[in-house]
């Protein structure tokens, strides 16, 4: 994306979201589709449901947008929100919860501080509202 080399710790935050979301991409349909297929819902239901929301933020991932590693945050919700609903109802598959849940986490904390520290390296900030606000009324009062 760029050509401002990234510091260590910007580094270190890539590689744990990578890990998770990898993690997950792998764990998701080896999971629910072969070691313990879920009867009653078809694959295709299973593969939209938790397969193809990973595959959103692929691309931007690739490309290493520290804006797409922030929004991919909204999508592991779902993985947590499955992964704590799975703690009290999937008996004798603890194991692959609690993968889900530590992917999950990996992904969560690593792209939140990956696009945290790229972001700053870059010079991209979010602009705060009173700022925006203070520009809106300026080029308001300028056309009175």
């Amino acid at each position: 994306m760029s050509n401002i080399e990234k510091k260590a710790i910007t580094k270190r935050y890539q590689k744990i979201a990578l890990l998770g979301f990898i993690g997950l991409l792998i764990l998701m349909p080896v999971w629910l589709l072969w070691l313990v297929p879920r009867e009653g819902y078809s694959i295709g239901f299973i593969i939209g449901l938790y397969i193809v929301p990973l595959l959103l933020p692929l691309k931007g991932i690739i490309q290493d947008k520290p804006y797409t590693y922030a929004w991919a945050n909204f999508i592991v919700i779902i993985y947590f929100l499955h992964g704590f609903t799975s703690l009290w109802v999937a008996e004798g598959e603890l194991v692959f919860v609690l993968l889900e849940l530590f992917f999950a986490s990996c992904m969560f904390i690593g792209c939140t501080y990956y696009a945290r520290y790229r972001g700053q390296e870059l010079g991209l900030k979010i602009r705060k509202l009173k700022e925006e606000l203070a520009e809106e009324k300026a080029a308001f009062e300028e056309k009175e």
